[in-house]
């Protein structure tokens, strides 16, 4: 099936003469054996050369030389469909036309690009823009803080704000949370273990910790936070502040109820703790809103931004409430929190997602592509949940030979009632949509999901794994995917889902 993706009017017809886009649907191609070899001696030099903590090459041995939209082509003239997209960065994919027009301007203007946090027309216009686009209730009253080129340095000084403007030092924080690499990041994060950060249950369907799931596991999640902050005995003190993604990414693709993201914000508002939304992954439009907390919402005190918001290029950001900017000069800072080339990408981007409405497209493209893939979990028993919201998809895949006939905690035998007024916005009774659940889920099957990854590259389809056991098959498209682009992705997912589920003799 051909596939074009609109091109917007400001591509000149010289650049696309100059610069072909590779074909939309990512067919892959016939690939001369010299360009082969080429691709295998770099990636050779990258084993023999670069760190063991390299990941993605591992998983996707490819070398990208062109890329266009959704698409990329490899050194060996195979073409694929990216639904990786820079683990998010790329809400435009690669190489909008209207990003390439910003960064041209810059660069055609001789202005500086390297200025520190100097004030500049090109930094006022990101801020001007991201401001336009802030939940309603923080803009107002925001400020922003221009921190290193990524969301882990966005992350550090949100944990730094926090504790100069409360002069705590703790942090809640949730399992399966992942909010970057650097010391502080990692300990705010699901699998680092620190004396200052608190533990809270996230809640889940599928593999709830309370072995209820639904509205009965959120409201438990709700109230174990309750305690450890209101119990004198409980060993948690007042913390700085909470951490929380409003939908996981790498914990899974798990997207926080929204009357329970909306109880955490009365649970912190109520006892003088700041909450910091982190939305480096599900910012700019990805989940079908412009940010993830408008679902619910929620106005949170502290958000942080990265990824998206560069156009494809490094830039992060803490936006906060202005009666926290009680820090002092130099408390955080970075040699390039001034890309020039990086807010004029971003400001392009900002305003294209809101100018064309591409979070209404993500939320109604996601819930087409996520039934699809329910009615595609019918067929294969492997297939343990499927969740998302708006682009952001994941598919758990399970050993369904395995585990799952043990009974689940039992339901209470009547709803759990929400406590007080402040309560009122959680339901108290189950989703009545929602199956009883009657066994423990079959166990994670990150071999499989590996093999499904190793399947999807080979049919031309690029996708990342995640989850506590890495057996999450996540899809990460961009918001310019069109319907023939969405629909090529979930027919070579169903393919190579089939080849990977089907027993070696076969």
């Amino acid at each position: 099936m051909a596939v074009t993706e609109p091109a917007p009017a400001a591509v000149s017809a010289a650049h696309s003469a100059t610069h072909p886009a590779p074909p939309a649907t990512g067919t892959p191609a016939e690939h001369p054996g010299a360009h082969s070899a080429a691709q295998e001696g770099i990636l050779r030099r990258q084993s023999a050369r670069e760190s063991a903590a390299r990941t993605y090459a591992r998983a996707l041995p490819i070398v990208p030389v062109r890329a266009r939209g959704m698409t990329i082509e490899g050194a060996d003239g195979r073409r694929y469909l990216d639904c990786l997209s820079g683990a998010g960065t790329l809400a435009l994919g690669h190489n909008h036309p209207v990003v390439l027009e910003a960064i041209r301007k810059v660069l055609d203007s001789e202005a500086p690009l390297h200025v520190l946090d100097l004030a500049t027309p090109v930094k006022d216009d990101f801020t001007t823009e991201l401001f336009r686009t802030l939940p309603s209730g923080l803009a107002d009253r925001a400020r922003i803080q221009f921190c290193g080129p990524a969301g882990t340095d966005a992350v550090e000084a949100a944990l730094k704000l926090v504790r100069a403007a409360t002069g705590r030092t703790g942090m809640l924080a949730f399992t399966g949370a992942y909010h970057g690499m650097t010391a502080g990041a990692l300990e705010a994060s699901g699998g680092a273990q620190d004396v200052r950060v608190a533990r809270l249950p996230y809640p889940q369907d599928y593999r709830c910790p309370f072995g209820l799931g639904g509205e009965y596991g959120a409201e438990l999640s709700a109230r174990w936070t309750e305690s450890l902050l209101d119990d004198t005995k409980s060993g948690v003190p007042a913390p700085a502040g909470m951490i929380l993604e409003p939908v996981q990414g790498e914990g899974g693709v798990l997207p926080a109820p929204d009357a329970w993201l909306r109880r955490m914000r009365e649970i912190t508002a109520a006892r003088g703790i700041p909450l910091i939304a982190d939305e480096v992954q599900t910012g700019v439009g990805r989940t079908g809103a412009f940010w993830a907390v408008e679902h619910s919402g929620v106005v949170p005190d502290v958000m942080v931004l990265s990824k998206a918001i560069g156009g494809s290029l490094p830039l992060a950001v803490v936006v906060y409430r202005d009666d926290l900017d009680v820090w002092p000069p130099g408390s955080h800072a970075g040699t390039f929190r001034g890309n020039q080339l990086a807010m004029a990408a971003g400001t392009a981007t900002l305003a294209y997602v809101r100018e064309n409405d591409l979070t209404e497209r993500a939320a109604a493209l996601g819930a087409r592509m996520l039934a699809q893939l329910r009615s595609l979990a019918a067929e294969h028993p492997c297939i343990g949940e499927v969740r998302g919201r708006g682009l952001m998809i994941g598919v758990e895949l399970v050993d369904p030979t395995r585990g799952g006939a043990g009974p689940a905690a039992p339901a209470p035998a009547t709803p759990i009632p929400a406590q007080g007024k402040a309560h009122a916005s959680v339901p108290s009774g189950p989703d009545p949509d929602a199956p009883p659940r009657t066994t423990r889920p079959h166990p994670a099957a990150p071999e499989l999901a590996a093999t499904v990854q190793r399947e999807c590259l080979r049919r031309g389809l690029i996708v990342e794994l995640g989850g506590r056991h890495s057996s999450v098959v996540r899809l990460l498209p961009p918001l310019t995917i069109t319907d023939e682009q969405a629909a090529a992705v979930l027919d070579r997912l169903a393919d190579a889902l089939a080849a990977a589920a089907r027993p070696p003799h076969t």
